[in-house]
């Protein structure tokens, strides 16, 4: 623990600690959109398992199977055609706060499904199975701005550290 010989170094400590905190949470929540980003449209094309509330891909009717294959798309690759809408897939860090999403309503559609077509998940099931690579980004990056960023130089396993009593 820092000592300081006068209030005015105390005070300046505590200032730099506050950038380097927020710079962290900055950095952090780039990583860590980055990683949902990337893992979600890595779905594309490929069926999806359960993950948590949301439900395993259903596989593609034969007649929509057929109409992909008369577009001069591969018959059977769900929510992949030209990659629009995988390419759609956006993300934000802005006021400490981090998004990954789309603005296409197609998305909406495969995220919900229709009364004609069953949900397939991307965003949703994307959070889901990557809940602790998240934790693990934004905790490290907290714990070396108050600490340091070389004392652990990233070694320190947040999720194995925070279950300790």
């Amino acid at each position: 623990m820092p000592e300081f010989d006068s209030f005015l170094k105390a005070a300046t400590h505590c200032a730099e600690m506050a950038v380097a905190q927020h710079e962290a949470t900055h950095n952090a929540l780039e990583r860590a959109t980055r990683l949902l980003q990337r893992k979600a449209k890595q779905k594309f094309g490929e069926y999806q398992e359960q993950a948590g509330q949301f439900v395993a891909w259903a596989e593609l009717a034969d007649s929509t199977q057929d109409q992909r294959e008369r577009a001069g798309y591969e018959p059977d690759e769900p929510l992949l055609r030209d990659g629009t809408l995988r390419e759609g897939i956006q993300r934000l860090v802005k006021d400490g706060e981090g998004y990954v999403g789309s603005n296409d309503d197609v998305m909406v559609y495969q995220e919900l499904g229709t009364k004609n077509m069953p949900p397939r998940s991307v965003l949703g099931a994307t959070g889901v199975e990557n809940v602790e690579g998240v934790v693990k980004i934004v905790g490290q990056s907290v714990v070396m701005a108050l600490v340091g960023e070389y004392v652990f130089e990233g070694s320190i396993d947040i999720l194995e550290w925070s279950a300790k009593p």
